[in-house]
């Protein structure tokens, strides 16, 4: 059964950080994509950062950028979502998904989701 499970996440001031772990099974990162997005209430989803494991890709959103790292640690089996200096407006349930192929950014190409973990940024 291929799952992603997600762990991480919580309440955080404006410039503290916080890191969300993403753990794939059923499925190795060989052709893989995987991808963190977000979406906050009112809102649409939206890509934040994505890698492509085979040659390690990336995308990042322009509002994280220099803000979010995303790595694959492939001794832990788990995809860290490093998240700095979080501002209110990252405020927004964030999810994991995964896609088997190429680096693509928005959320109808993936075809994995993890169940969602609240990120609440306090001003």
């Amino acid at each position: 059964e291929v799952q992603l499970v997600q762990s991480g996440g919580g309440l955080v001031q404006a410039g503290g950080s916080l890191t969300l772990s993403c753990t794939p099974s059923g499925f190795t990162f060989d052709d893989l994509t995987i991808g963190w997005f977000r979406q906050a209430p009112g809102k649409e989803r939206e890509g934040v950062v994505c890698i492509e494991a085979t040659d390690g890709r990336t995308y990042y959103a322009g509002s994280v950028k220099g803000r979010f790292t995303m790595s694959i640690d492939y001794g832990k089996n788990t995809v860290p979502l490093q998240m700095n200096n979080l501002k209110p407006e990252d405020t927004a349930i964030y999810y994991c998904a995964a896609r088997v192929g190429v680096l693509l950014h928005h959320g109808h190409d993936y075809d994995y989701w993890g169940q969602g973990t609240q990120v609440t940024v306090s001003s």
